[in-house]
């Protein structure tokens, strides 16, 4: 099927819509992964985008039966993984046309796909061209080449480097590199040699993450169990994770990569617009395996509500359609524990003048409370209309986010369809 480049509408839309599409396929799984991907035959491929484009086929309906609104204005697509490169090119066009039939996307919509180095083949390139794709997010992790192997990654530094001279060639410029501290075999003096080749290259925008250790990945699972796989006794300690963060986040303010978000990094005016929708509470649909999506209500008599759901994840009953969706409605008190820990990830931190005019002045009074004794602790500054983290909260974020939640009641409802 020929690709269609994506129709553009003039003017942005304050409350357009982001679509996310999951693709769950991997050609190895890392070890560090906590995702819902893996390693599946590409037969599977054409069935599962299928499925994505009935899902896309059948959003209206389903939100008007859930009660949520769901914008026709597009401003922001991500395409994430697994590796949504691993499709072929006519297949991906077949999404971008669902696409166009359904929704209509801005004149400036940022258009997003995730890339595994050396997996980008040439004819997907050219369909992402011809659709419309405008950025790229390269999960390099390390460009020391054995750290990388050893994470269960399959490129190497050369193949990074080649992908980014194939994007740029192609017109895409707008290009991120993620990198990950704490990986096995990991140094000061290795992490500082991957900080400098990603400076080197010069892309506009970076994401720098610290090693989640958690039961859904096998290195996670195995570093709880005090286990040797997966390299885990050669994973650097917290302190020197903590100590690669910050240096990373002090060479690409050096580079000219400013920090907006714990993890994230730019020029200015070169921000992910569709990152920022999530923590700008603003709408989006999530499609395809454990996919997210939030909206808000549609009704007057559910004034004030958000609905959240997530899919399954598992992958044969998402694609036969007997898979569960965990759905929540969130009433204002749990929107404003929120506002809290979504809006402190952002480097501009919280504006209490904002959260007040959206939630009434008594109802955020307890949470400015818990701010002020965070602020007495150095894990939070605060002026009289703003709240922000420390480097030092910044250090240890989910436990100050954990600050703000319990002070609400639980969701409204909790349903499984």
């Amino acid at each position: 099927m020929r690709s269609a480049k994506m129709k553009r509408m003039p003017e942005s839309d304050s409350n357009a819509l982001g679509l996310y599409f999951s693709v769950p396929f991997c050609r190895a799984k890392c070890t560090y992964c906590n995702f819902a991907s893996g390693v599946y035959p590409a037969s599977e491929h054409g069935r599962y985008v299928e499925r994505l484009i009935a899902d896309l086929e059948g959003s209206a309906a389903w939100a008007e039966a859930m009660g949520v609104e769901l914008p026709r204005a597009v401003d922001t697509i991500y395409f994430g993984g697994g590796t949504p490169v691993l499709l072929d090119g006519a297949l991906f066009a077949e999404i971008s046309a669902a696409i166009l039939r359904i929704f209509a996307v801005n004149e400036d919509a940022e258009i997003t796909v995730e890339c595994a180095p050396g997996q980008l083949s040439d004819g997907m390139l050219a369909a992402m061209v011809a659709a419309g794709v405008n950025r790229v997010s390269l999960g390099v992790q390390s460009f020391v080449d054995r750290e990388a192997s050893l994470s269960g990654r399959l490129h190497t530094r050369a193949m990074v480097l080649e992908d980014l001279r194939r994007l740029r060639a192609a017109g895409i410029a707008n290009l991120n590199i993620d990198l990950l501290a704490g990986l096995a075999e990991q140094t000061l003096a290795s992490w500082r040699a991957s900080l400098a080749v990603l400076v080197e290259a010069e892309t506009p925008h970076a994401s720098i993450y610290m090693l989640e250790v958690d039961e859904d990945s096998r290195l996670g699972r195995e570093l709880i169990s005090g286990g040797a796989r997966y390299s885990a006794g050669l994973v650097p300690g917290d302190d020197a994770i903590a100590q690669m963060y910050e240096e990373a986040v002090a060479a690409l303010a050096g580079a000219g990569l400013k920090q907006y978000e714990i993890s994230n990094f730019a020029r200015p005016g070169l921000e992910s617009a569709h990152n920022l929708r999530y923590w700008q509470r603003r709408p989006y649909l999530g499609l395809g395996l454990d996919a997210s999506s939030m909206l808000r209500a549609q009704s007057s008599d559910l004034d004030g509500l958000v609905l959240r759901t997530t899919t399954t994840d598992d992958l044969n009953a998402y694609q036969d359609g007997t898979g569960s969706v965990e759905t929540a409605w969130l009433g204002p008190a749990q929107r404003l524990e929120e506002a809290w820990f979504l809006g402190l990830r952002r480097n501009c931190g919280v504006g209490i003048g904002a959260l007040c005019a959206e939630f009434g002045a008594e109802a955020v009074a307890p949470s400015l409370e818990v701010a002020r004794r965070l602020a007495e602790d150095g894990l939070v500054a605060m002026d009289s209309d703003r709240v922000w983290l420390t480097e030092r909260g910044r250090m240890i974020s989910n436990d100050v986010f954990g600050e703000f939640l319990g002070l609400a009641s639980q969701p409204v409802s909790r349903l499984a369809s």
